[in-house]
């Protein structure tokens, strides 16, 4: 005997636990469907196009029961070095692996957030509706946001912690844990093996090489030549360029075949002004151990000086340049300073 409804209260009521219990289906579905993308990839990121962003995102109702991050790629600009689209793009897919690993028994959490990318050529229409304009760009869409443009944008500043960076700025939005990022070993267990076979096997070559001393160490060459390159390296700032993985030279944005080495400004540093300033110092470097280990040697005063004075000028000028490209980064000038006594 089917119950029946004695009011139009109870009426409105029962259509309310239908629409409700329909529309929770219904994120349901659409949850369980980007776990399943979720699940065919290998880092967890899922691809995007203007149809999913359609599906996933601008057709469902709000609040949705997830959130979306997503890296917006271009792979015609995967070229352009000063922008390190390749690496963000693997740094990103690295916090996604992270998060997923780190929840794999908290199912809950990881159905409250997914990690997503776009690319520029088959979804363009998306990149309008988010208002990207530039790269690189990763917007955080929560469950309550309903414009898309309005959506939580990271900072550009944030990009040069890479996955650090990434997952403090999922973590304070979201709540949620990503974890301690765990990178893989830059050497596999299968190149340590055979590494440590090869070494087994130059083992006695070279206990003969060393009881001989017929080595590297012993070669007062190699010597000279690893510290003239150890000067070099700590004096060009190279490992600033490594560690924010700076390019050598930038192309100008006004003058497309124009290339530019130098960048007016003290907040980046190109590779090529490492290069130049190391290569002025080292000179210097050079011309200094000539002054004090050669040149002291030599009996003829004549040839002491003409070099003396040389070495001089030489410094003089390469000093002057370093200054020179310093006050034209920085803004700031280098002034002499002359004793009170003296004026």
């Amino acid at each position: 005997m089917e119950p029946k409804i004695s009011s139009p209260v109870a009426l409105i009521f029962f259509l309310l636990l239908l629409l409700g219990g329909a529309v929770a289906d219904h994120d349901s579905n659409i949850t369980d469907e980007l776990l399943a993308l979720q699940s065919r990839s290998d880092s967890g990121v899922i691809h995007l196009d203007d149809h999913s962003v359609s599906r996933f995102l601008t057709s469902t109702k709000t609040p949705r029961t997830y959130s979306l991050i997503i890296f917006f790629d271009a792979e015609k600009l995967h070229d352009k070095t000063e922008l390190q689209l390749p690496a963000l793009r693997k740094e990103f897919a690295l916090v996604s692996s992270t998060f997923t690993a780190n929840n794999l028994g908290n199912p809950l959490t990881r159905s409250k957030l997914f990690f997503c990318d776009i690319e520029f050529k088959e979804s363009q229409s998306s990149f309008s509706l988010f208002g990207v304009n530039s790269l690189p760009h990763i917007r955080l869409v929560g469950p309550d946001v309903k414009s898309l443009e309005h959506s939580d944008k990271m900072s550009q500043h944030d990009y040069s912690r890479l996955a650090e960076s990434m997952a403090e700025f999922v973590e304070s939005r979201t709540n949620l844990s990503v974890g301690p990022i765990v990178r893989p070993p830059i050497v596999s267990r299968m190149q340590l093996m055979l590494i440590g076979v090869l070494l087994l096997i130059w083992a006695p070559f070279m206990i003969k090489k060393i009881s001989m001393g017929e080595t590297l160490l012993n070669d007062r060459k190699a010597w000279l030549f690893g510290a003239i390159f150890v000067y070099f390296f700590s004096v060009a700032g190279t490992m600033h360029t490594i560690i924010r993985k700076m390019p050598f030279f930038l192309v100008d944005r006004n003058d497309q075949p124009k290339l530019v080495f130098f960048y007016q400004g003290s907040g980046m540093q190109l590779g090529a002004e490492g290069f130049t300033v190391g290569f002025l110092y080292t000179i210097v470097g050079l011309l200094m151990a000539l002054v004090t280990h050669v040149l002291v040697k030599v009996r003829n005063l004549a040839i002491q000086r003409v070099v003396m004075i040389l070495a001089l000028l030489v410094s003089f000028w390469a000093v002057k340049k370093v200054i020179y490209l310093d006050s034209w980064k920085t803004g700031y000038g280098v002034h002499a300073f002359w004793p009170s006594s003296w004026n």
